[in-house]
This record gives structure tokens, sequence and C-alpha cells, in this order.
């Protein structure tokens, strides 16, 4: 068994760069037979990275970053989107992808879905959903709520039915795929390919859209933890706001961080549990490193174990009849 201490996360920075410019590069050219790559970013660090791999695997006349803003998102992503291109050197298109969304009822669904809970709710009002705190104290099913803030800046919160929950999160899971649907638009004319941008922990649990963000062609640091995506954008000296930026998900109208709508605990702790669980340390040994109780770090890896379950149709491919010969590299 591995030891467990608070740096098993650390790594060699210019090895892990080295290897994914060489893995990236040949995937690109050789396996999937690509001029380049697409990127969209939002001005979060996992985009940022990524873009910043891409550049140094195949330079930057081949990568191309898309903004795609929609009404509800934070006008300051936008401007870190900017920055970054700037910063980069590279392309910037940018889509707002607002008239999409209306088309498709996006808003119009969701809406309808709030005001069964809310009546007085309209546009002038901002929404989130958050995830219920109660895991660290006492495991269970995670419980989501609906919180509101009304033109004068009072909140209201209410736990979310579970047919209001789908319906709200059914809705916002058209800006994912809108999103992707630009990305492969701009892949295909440009005879790209799309990288995404899920790090370890966002793709071992599941936080991503089938179809939207979870679709790519190649995924440059879904084997990093989260501590090491930081680590390594500190290493290419990204821009200081982005690296100061707290992870978000820029799906609804009020800030939202990850923690609130999905993981429960910081990503730095959350790494550390992760990477413990993959490695069968045992909870009293993970306690007595990071500070909790015993039974706090098997809540953690029972919500883990569960994501994992509750998420493993969102990896699969779609499933056949009968077996056909597929196409292997």
């Amino acid at each position: 068994m591995e030891q467990f201490h608070s740096g098993v996360l650390k790594i060699d920075n210019e090895t892990a760069l080295n290897q994914i410019i060489t893995t990236l590069k040949k995937q690109t050219f050789e396996i999937l037979r690509k001029r380049g790559l697409v990127i969209a970013i939002s001005g979060g660090i996992d985009s940022s990275l990524t873009a910043a791999l891409a550049i140094r695997s195949l330079g930057p006349d081949r990568v191309t970053a898309l903004s795609l803003p929609e009404r509800d998102s934070n006008p300051d992503n936008t401007r870190l989107g900017k920055l970054l291109a700037n910063h980069l050197g590279i392309r910037l298109l940018e889509e707002n992808i607002d008239p999409v969304l209306d088309a498709f009822g996006c808003y119009k669904r969701r809406d309808e879905a709030i005001k069964r809970i809310f009546p007085e709710y309209d546009s002038s009002y901002k929404l989130k959903i958050v995830l219920s705190q109660t895991l660290m104290k006492t495991g269970g099913l995670n419980i989501y709520s609906l919180v509101i803030r009304d033109p004068d800046g009072q909140y209201q919160s209410c736990r979310l039915p579970r047919r209001e929950l789908l319906e709200i999160v059914a809705a916002t899971n058209h800006k994912q795929r809108t999103r992707t649907q630009f990305t492969y638009y701009h892949a295909d004319r440009l005879g790209y390919a799309v990288a995404g941008t899920p790090n370890r922990l966002e793709y071992d649990q599941g936080f991503f859209v089938k179809g939207g963000d979870g679709l790519a062609d190649v995924k440059p640091i879904a084997h990093l933890y989260k501590t090491q995506v930081y680590s390594l954008a500190r290493h290419l000296k990204l821009p200081q706001e982005i690296l100061a930026q707290k992870p978000t998900t820029d799906t609804y109208s009020l800030e939202q961080t990850q923690e609130e709508f999905y993981f429960s605990l910081p990503y730095e702790k959350l790494d550390l549990i992760l990477w413990a669980l993959n490695h069968d340390i045992q909870p009293l040994v993970v306690s007595k490193v990071m500070g909790f109780k015993v039974e706090q770090i098997q809540n953690f890896y029972s919500d883990i174990r569960q994501k994992r379950r509750m998420t493993e149709y969102l990896h699969r491919k779609a499933l056949l009849i009968e077996p056909i010969h597929e196409i292997v590299s």
C-alpha cells in the first residue's frame, strides 16, 4: 500500500508537460488526422490550461479558441477569455448562443419549472441550484435546493422536488450541448479536432453533460487532478487573474461554485480524498492526515463511489444489439 501524505499530488511539471505535448501532437496529427485543435474557453483554469497545452503541442497557428456566452454568463468570464487569448497569442472567436437557446426553449422550460415553486419568479430574478452540505455530518443522499434573488436583493430558498430538479437541469443542459455544437462547427470547417477540458475530478465524478462538455475528440487534462492543473498552469505562467479564479459552473445567473453545486468539498481536499480512495488508503489514515473524522472520510468515499455509479452511463458508448467490427488505429 502506498504512503498517504499531503504532498502525494505533487508532480514534476516539466515531465508532465513534455508527456502531454508529445502525446497530444501524436493524437491530433497521426491518430485523429486533423490540422489543429478548437477549444471552448470560459476564463476558467481548465480551459485556459488546455489552450496553453494545445499551443505548446501544435503552435498558436493551429489552435482556435471560442468564447460562447449567453445571458446568464458572468461577463468576467468573457473578459478573462479575451485576456487569455491575448496572453497566448491565439485566435478567439465569439458566438453568443442566446438565439439558439431561445429556439430550444431553454429559458422558457427552466422558468416554467421554477414558477411551480416560486410563482413570483420572473426574468428580473437571479437563481442557482445548491447541494445540501450535510454530507460531512451525516452522509446520505444528496439534496438540492433552488435559491432565487429578487431585484431588491432578497433571497429565498426551497428544497427542489425531483421533477423540478430534473426539468431545470435538463433545460440548462442545452447550454453545454449548444456550445459543443458551435465548437464542432468550427472544428469541421477548419479541419480541426475538438479538445475537451475536464480534469480528473470532473471526469471521474461525471461532472459533465453527455453530448455537451463531455463530448470531445481528445481530453488532454483528464488524467490530472485539479491540484495538478493549477500546478501546471502556474508553471506555464498563465495570467494571475485566471490562476486566482474559484472554480465555478457559470450555468446559472447567481454566482455558484462547483463545491456548492456538485462536489461538497473544495477541490484541494477532494483531490486528496479521491487519490486516497484510488490507492486503497484506509479512512483512518486519511482522517489523521487531513483532520477529518473517520466517519466523514467514509462518507466522502461513499459519495465518490455513488457518483461513479450514477454517472457511469455518461462514459458509455451507444449500446448495440450485436457487436460490430470497430476501426482500431
